[in-house]
């Protein structure tokens, strides 16, 4: 008689965060290991999370040309800090949140850094690297007057969901009040500037 192999079952989801705890317990005893000084355990916290660092940091950021230079400095600004890693959270959690700093400065750095244009004529090639269809400078100012002249909760409301792209619900845990009195704020709202641009 043959007997038909079947594949092995999926573990169940009590296993997965099982194994995912025991690997922050590993990876937070190797954090507290290379803060004693330990250059192998130093080896292996890094190894651990380096994947996941690469992860986090290509979804934050968007460039593939960034990725691998964010993910190093997010290494470096952990390892320099190491010494204050008291263990109070799982590493992996340390770590992602020094990445996602590292982004952050990384935007802040690139968007006051200025830009070589190797051209003859920068003033044309600026304009046209500029992004259409939004509003300019005069608009802006015309949409904080528009928007100073309704009520605050109205006004909370319609940029946190219109301006922001916050749900309903998302801005009524916000603002602490009914996802229905979000919504009918909203509309107001839409009401008033109707009625301010006509």
């Amino acid at each position: 008689m043959i007997t038909p192999t079947l594949p092995a079952p999926a573990p169940a989801p009590a296993d997965l965060r099982a194994r995912r705890e025991s690997a922050d317990a590993s990876t937070t005893a190797w954090a507290l290991a290379a803060r004693a000084g330990d250059p192998d355990a130093v080896d292996h916290f890094v190894r651990a999370l380096h994947r996941d660092v690469l992860r986090y940091v290509a979804h934050l950021c968007g460039d593939p040309q960034a990725v691998d230079d964010l993910a190093q400095d997010t290494f470096l600004r952990a390892l320099g800090s190491l010494h204050r890693f008291e263990g109070r959270c799982s590493a992996r959690a340390w770590v992602l949140s020094i990445a996602r700093r590292a982004v952050v400065d990384g935007f802040r750095h690139a968007a006051v850094r200025p830009r070589r244009y190797d051209g003859s004529d920068w003033q044309a090639a600026a304009e046209r690297a500029q992004p259409r269809g939004v509003p300019g400078f005069d608009d802006g100012i015309v949409l904080v007057d528009l928007l100073g002249a309704l009520s605050e909760e109205r006004r909370e409301a319609f940029v946190l969901t219109q301006m922001l792209g916050l749900s309903y619900e998302e801005a009524a845990v916000v603002s602490g009040c009914a996802v229905g009195t979000v919504r009918s704020r909203v509309a107001r709202a839409r009401g008033e500037l109707v009625e301010l641009v006509v």
